[in-house]
């Protein structure tokens, strides 16, 4: 459907810049879209001399779970004409500005009001195409004869979001695809997280991939589909889907009947890691009086701080990294000697450490007292490992 990620990186970095009212509308695009467009190849459509600005650009745009690779065409030297689109190759049927004058709504595109000066243009225009190319794949995957696919997509299609489409293969029967945005559409991630550095919305889907069948009934019972939660990037510093079990899918099953079980599995499982943050900035706070004031510590989710630590004459650090399960799983422990460096000039660090005395039931006080004891005596083990390491080196 679309070429892989690979191709949204930019081909060259030598292109001159792009003309400024194209560059004050590609700038807009990106600081205020809701969606992770990527700018890929950027460059000049001037065949003569040395271009002095560049005017064209490829976009890449998030689209049922995979990215579309589109080209916006403008013309350096009528920078105030709107610019033209050129879509994939396997999209020839795809063809929005025509469907737009066969519906007679010709006039109430954005390009039919294209206003060089307003830097929202761009903005709306890609917007705009991507809406209208979610609703040409609907289309395209009600054309598919299978009989599951079309009662599928007559019980969830008109859920919020969702986005489907055909994937073709060389090797192996099409199949399709449907990106089904789990939770609320309006929900915020970020309200759980005070202070939350989130720029875009978090969301989390679940992608089905049916098998087509060629078939218009259920003659027999039709294999299960492959289902994977995915999850933007960002989220997983509060919630992994990675440890999300998924329900199990059972035989004449379908996604109305399977989505609700799977979304109230994840409300609770995104209200405990909600609620794990507070255990793990208690974890952060207790180290204080044991250890003395983290020199630093993630202040947002709480997932990792580092103390300076003294036993003797030898100084060295110890970086905590609390897990999202905690305290369910311990924080991993690494030592950094202050005073020994390999060959490199590097400071030495142990392996991690995790096979200290631990109980998810103490308090966080006695967590960090048991680690403290601990290190009391690892502590030397690991001098030694410093200066086994530096004798090596001589």
């Amino acid at each position: 459907m679309s070429p892989s990620a690979d191709a949204a990186a930019p081909a060259s970095t030598s292109a001159p810049e792009l003309a400024p009212l194209i560059a004050a509308q590609l700038t807009y695009l990106l600081s205020h879209s809701k969606l992770p467009i990527r700018v890929g190849q950027i460059w000049s459509g001037c065949r003569m001399g040395t271009p002095t600005h560049s005017d064209r650009f490829t976009l890449s745009i998030p689209f049922c779970l995979d990215y579309v690779h589109w080209d916006f065409v403008y013309n350096a030297l009528y920078p105030k004409v709107a610019p033209d689109v050129v879509f994939g190759p396997d999209d020839d049927g795809f063809q929005p500005l025509v469907d737009y004058a066969e519906a007679g709504n010709s006039d109430k595109n954005c390009l039919a009001c294209w206003d060089c000066h307003d830097p929202r243009g761009l903005l709306i225009l890609v917007h705009e195409l991507r809406e209208l190319y979610i609703e040409y794949h609907k289309k395209q995957v009600t054309k598919v004869d299978d009989a599951r696919v079309t009662f599928e997509l007559s019980t969830v299609l008109s859920k919020e979001g969702i986005e489907v489409c055909v994937v073709p293969s060389a090797d192996r029967p099409a199949e399709v695809k449907f990106a089904v945005p789990l939770l609320d559409v309006d929900f915020d991630f970020a309200k759980l997280v005070p202070g939350c550095p989130w720029r875009l919305p978090q969301k989390i889907h679940l992608q089905v991939i049916f098998p087509i069948s060629r078939s218009s009934s259920y003659s027999s019972v039709p294999a299960a589909p492959r289902l994977k939660l995915i999850s933007t990037p960002e989220l997983k510093s509060l919630f992994s889907v990675d440890d999300v079990k998924l329900p199990q899918w059972s035989n004449e099953m379908c996604l109305a009947e399977y989505l609700p079980v799977l979304e109230e599995n994840l409300n609770m499982l995104v209200v405990d890691a909600s609620a794990s943050i507070g255990s793990r900035r208690r974890f952060i706070e207790a180290l204080a009086p044991t250890f003395g004031k983290p020199i630093e510590a993630d202040p947002i989710f709480c997932r990792r701080a580092t103390v300076l630590s003294i036993s003797g004459v030898f100084t060295f650090l110890v970086y905590f990294v609390v897990p999202l399960q905690f305290p369910k799983q311990q924080p991993v422990l690494t030592l950094q000697s202050s005073q020994h460096c390999n060959a490199d000039g590097t400071p030495i660090m142990s392996p991690p450490i995790n096979d200290y005395p631990w109980s998810p039931r103490w308090d966080q006080a006695e967590m960090v007292e048991r680690i403290y004891d601990f290190l009391t005596d690892e502590c030397q083990n690991f001098k030694k490992f410093c200066s086994d390491a530096i004798a090596q080196q001589k």
